[in-house]
């Protein structure tokens, strides 16, 4: 089990776990907020919408193009 962080909360994965997978597994999944307000999430997993882009450890990567690994700080823009 891998231990990361997530918008300041402890989450526990398994080895070769996507971004996109554990943000779903510690809470709603979303990454971000649209102009207007309307959270997004992952759309596609494959990297084409751009919908999961989020930041980890300070560098924007697409989550569901990301594995996880030990102690990785993850931040999305979903809370608003």
């Amino acid at each position: 089990m891998l231990i990361l962080t997530v918008d300041g909360r402890q989450a526990r994965v398994e080895a070769g776990t996507s971004v996109a997978a554990a943000l779903r597994i510690a809470g709603d999944g979303t990454t971000r907020r649209s102009v207007t307000g309307t959270v997004r999430a992952p759309l596609c997993g494959m990297g084409i919408c751009q919908e999961c882009r989020v930041d980890v450890d300070g560098r924007r990567v697409l989550a569901c193009q990301t594995t996880c690994s030990a102690g990785m700080r993850i931040t999305t823009d979903a809370t608003g």
